[in-house]
């Protein structure tokens, strides 16, 4: 199963000057991936890349519909404080998911990076939006490379 699961991990926000380029590899990426029989993937829930890449899947989904949505969240209560359009957002892409997990029932110190280590433990490939050495992003690649998964960074 871990050959055939691919996980996202990227950052909260794309520049605009970026987004076309980014959507574009990520497909690209994806198609490449599902042709090498990868079809389990598993998003965050974040905004940004997360909710980018949910979104990517579940547009390739229709045309090639062996692929799978599966959500790792981090708490039930992970859009406390985000814009209605974002939550709107957010919920649509849980109701197509095929599958959704939560790593933790409420968000706690923790709850964040755990989610992040669930996603990577279940993955042989991480596709990445990282352009900075710092941050959950960075932190979650490190983590993926020294469970040696493939790295594939679509910046």
């Amino acid at each position: 199963m871990r050959e055939k699961t691919c996980c996202f991990t990227g950052h909260r926000h794309i520049p605009e000057k970026d987004l076309e380029k980014v959507k574009a590899r990520l497909e690209q990426t994806i198609l490449a991936l599902y042709e090498r029989n990868v079809v389990y993937y598993g998003a965050g829930g974040a905004l940004g890349f997360d909710a980018l890449a949910a979104e990517t899947v579940l547009r390739l989904r229709e045309s090639h519909p062996k692929l799978r949505l599966i959500l790792v969240l981090p708490c039930k209560d992970q859009t406390r404080g985000w814009k209605p359009e974002d939550v709107a957002r957010y919920h649509e892409i849980i109701r197509r998911a095929n599958k959704t997990v939560y790593t933790s029932e409420a968000y706690a110190t923790g709850c964040m990076h755990k989610r992040n280590r669930h996603l990577v433990q279940f993955s042989s490939v991480c596709v990445c939006y990282q352009t900075q050495a710092r941050g959950g992003t960075a932190y979650t690649v490190n983590y993926a490379n020294s469970k040696g998964l493939k790295i594939i960074n679509v910046a």
